[in-house]
């Protein structure tokens, strides 16, 4: 199965994990699980209170043209940061994906 990866940190003075952190978080679970990563979006210094993000735009596309079968995320938050925008965006990647 076909799989992407999604990864945004906030700013570049924020301590969270590092897109490259949450790349191999990614990469040991799609190997514990028989996925096949065929793609990295990534987000640097953007916030996730708005979907105006170029990577999380060009993944929502590829998702509506079955360009992949699973979506990989370190947390919930990197696609958003409310839960009514994470309720949407999820909504519309479990309908293409």
């Amino acid at each position: 199965m076909n799989a992407v990866v999604y990864a945004r940190f906030s700013s570049h003075r924020q301590g969270e994990q590092s897109i490259e952190g949450q790349v191999a978080e990614a990469e040991r679970y799609a190997a514990e699980h028989g996925l096949t990563i065929i793609h990295v979006y990534a987000d640097r210094a953007q916030t996730g209170r708005n979907d105006n993000r170029e990577q999380f735009q060009l993944m929502l596309s590829d998702a509506a043209n079955k360009k992949f079968d699973a979506l990989i995320v370190w947390k919930t938050d990197r696609i958003g940061r409310n839960k009514e925008e994470i309720a949407l965006n999820k909504y519309h990647l479990k309908k293409t994906v």
